[in-house]
């Protein structure tokens, strides 16, 4: 995948270290963004930063993991290889494909007469590494990763948690509603139904419905605009309040609680695949959102990149839908 990477950013017209950028943007990519610096034209620095977001970056690999396990039987295998890992694979390519499309859009709209340069990567001399410059490395990617778990993903944790549990209900309530306040489950369960997230889910439900999304899916896919890791957080509390034993249970067992839909499975296949696609396409990164600022010291190209992936994810998403739907999934 790596040299087909390679040899398709030279077919667009970018040099070898545009590649380095989208190759970094499979760990993270604010990296990716940070390595388009090297870049001497900025139109193929521009292209190369509204592209660095579609290629899988591990971030992603939690919700893949997640789905992945609830569409697909880890038993079943097409020929020598695991179906679940094919589809992982699937994903890593439309991706990177997806990538290099967007690099062809934005280099033929930003620079329609300009002429192809050279492919050439310039590779530095290869020697051991010394044991500091490894453990300072190592040190830097810890800390950066210890610094988000402990900010952005444990502040939204918070912040779901409290939504998912207020308001609170009396005993007077719940037993109007016909709730047993000494069954902790049950409790549970028409708290979160009844919570300031589920109003907000419900909020947004006109946006997410054509996906077949319920507004517990919607509240994660709110939570991920902030950190796409957060959506596997928001569904495990979801989950734990409805079956505290059995959270993966309790999703493959989730069911629409009321309205036309109501008795209906949530994750069936036609949702968890616009899920997957959605996930592909959607920019649910603050801190890739705050580097193109600072980048392109405007804030003109960060919300192109929000808005344009925004728009394409739902749009793919709903295609996936409708051929999950058309192959009778």
């Amino acid at each position: 995948m790596n040299w087909g990477v390679a040899t398709t950013t030279r077919t667009e017209g970018l040099e070898g270290r545009a590649f380095v950028a989208l190759l970094s943007s499979f760990a993270c990519a604010v990296p990716g963004i940070l390595a388009t610096r090297t870049l001497p034209s900025a139109k193929d620095r521009l292209a190369t930063m509204m592209a660095a977001p579609l290629m899988t970056c591990s971030a992603r690999l939690p919700v893949y993991v997640l789905l992945i396990g609830l569409l697909v039987d880890p038993s079943l295998e097409l020929g020598p290889f695991g179906a679940q890992g094919l589809v992982m694979f699937g994903l890593y390519l439309l991706g990177a494909v997806s990538a290099m499309l967007a690099v062809w859009a934005f280099k033929k709209l930003g620079d329609r007469h300009g002429r192809p340069v050279p492919f050439f990567m310039e590779l530095p001399p290869y020697r051991l590494p010394v044991p500091r410059a490894v453990l300072a490395a190592v040190w830097s990617s810890a800390h950066a990763f210890l610094r988000k778990c402990s900010t952005v993903i444990v502040a939204t944790s918070v912040v779901l948690w409290l939504l998912l549990n207020l308001p609170l209900h009396g005993d007077a309530q719940l037993r109007a509603a016909g709730v047993d306040s000494t069954d902790s489950v049950a409790v549970s369960a028409y708290t979160v139904d009844h919570s300031y997230a589920a109003g907000l889910g419900r909020l947004v439900a006109p946006v997410f419905d054509p996906l077949g999304f319920d507004w517990r899916i919607n509240v994660g896919v709110l939570s991920a605009q902030g950190a796409r890791e957060t959506f596997v957080a928001t569904l495990g509390q979801v989950a734990a309040a409805e079956d505290p034993e059995q959270p993966d249970q309790a999703l493959r067992a989730m069911t629409y609680p009321d309205g036309p839909r109501a008795g209906e499975p949530v994750f069936t296949a036609p949702t968890i695949a616009a899920l997957l696609v959605y996930f592909v396409y959607a920019l649910q990164c603050m801190a890739t959102v705050a580097v193109l600022r600072r980048e392109t010291g405007t804030w003109r190209w960060p919300l192109i990149a929000l808005t344009y992936l925004t728009v394409l994810a739902w749009l793919m998403a709903y295609l996936a839908r409708t051929i999950t739907v058309l192959l009778g999934g």
